[in-house]
């Protein structure tokens, strides 16, 4: 395993850190967060990217943007869609951009795999701490 990837759950509202998944890096997005076990109520409105294509079927509460079709472009009222998603899925971005800020996160981790999870885990922690 060369690569790590970490997917982050948090609370539009608050902009909590609610949990996070450590798995390889070549794992898809939707499978890993299959793989989690992370579940969501049926009441909670799950904003997600494009990676996560089928999520529909498992939770019907979600929402993602519109993929273009091989060869063919977005109408206007799907780009204004997608732009609406975008901008309530922005928080997560910022989360990212503060989290990346710790530089052992932003370039090639070069510490013992095993600590990374704790590690990616104590940098939510305090982001929760000072956020919160």
């Amino acid at each position: 395993m060369h690569t790590l990837k970490v997917q982050i759950v948090a609370d539009a509202s608050t902009r909590d850190i609610l949990c996070i998944s450590v798995g390889k890096g070549k794992q898809h997005d939707f499978k890993m967060l299959e793989e989690s076990k992370v579940h969501f109520s049926p009441r909670i409105q799950v904003i997600a990217d494009k990676g996560f294509q089928g999520l529909k079927k498992l939770h019907t509460n979600s929402v993602m943007p519109i993929k273009a079709k091989r060869g063919k472009q977005l109408s206007a009222l799907e780009k204004i869609y997608n732009a609406v998603v975008s901008k309530c899925g922005i928080y997560i971005e910022h989360i990212n951009r503060y989290i990346k800020r710790v530089r052992i996160f932003s370039s090639r981790y070069r510490n013992r795999r095993k600590k990374f999870a704790l590690r990616f885990s104590l940098i939510c922690g305090i982001y929760n701490f000072q956020h919160g």
